[in-house]
């Protein structure tokens, strides 16, 4: 077996754990969906009728959220890893030139670098209160999308710039949100 098979079948190994790891998340928000909460064995469904609209409206509105902040995050995930594979494709092509191999490299680590810290923001977040958030790392920019009922106060901005300037030093970060 020589190093380019290696490499592909440690690939092939990391993508098989990760889609294993969105099966089971995503296994779990359906059972939410169908109306069964497993965590606490209870049915999520009400069966107290004075108050059946207005419960299923803000269930329906929060799993819609929610589940759009989840399918975000899973095809940022997916753009990211494919990303991945073709830069280490292009890395591993006999044909490319040196520099331009150099160069591949940089990005690679760089793009392999964003991932663990895009989580690290939005889960330093979720500790901060904020429910549902995104982070997307791109070159000198970060963009965060959060939800929100209320409008965002000065201080909640510079409170989420400085936990993105702590992890990635990238100054310039915008702030959307979603409601």
């Amino acid at each position: 077996m020589n190093k380019k098979q290696g490499v592909i079948i440690s690939v092939l190994l990391v993508l098989i754990v990760c889609m294993g790891i969105l099966a089971t998340k995503l296994n779990s928000d359906l059972d939410y969906v169908a109306g069964n909460d497993i965590s606490n064995g209870k049915d999520t469904v009400s069966t107290d009728n004075s108050n059946k609209n207005t419960s299923a409206k803000s269930t329906s509105s929060k799993s819609s959220s929610s589940s759009y902040f989840k399918e975000q995050q899973i095809i940022r995930d997916n753009e990211q890893s494919t990303a991945l594979q073709t830069l280490k494709s292009l890395i591993d092509d006999e044909h490319t030139a040196k520099e331009e191999r150099a160069e591949l490299s940089k990005k690679y680590a760089q793009l392999a670098l964003n991932g663990p810290k895009q989580s690290q923001i939005e889960g330093v977040l979720q500790g901060k209160g904020y429910q549902d958030t995104l982070c997307y790392i791109r070159e000198n920019k970060v963009t965060i999308i959060l939800k929100t009922i209320q409008k965002l106060t000065d201080e909640q901005k510079k409170q989420i710039q400085d936990v993105v300037m702590d992890v990635t030093q990238v100054r310039d970060v915008e702030i959307q949100v979603k409601q």
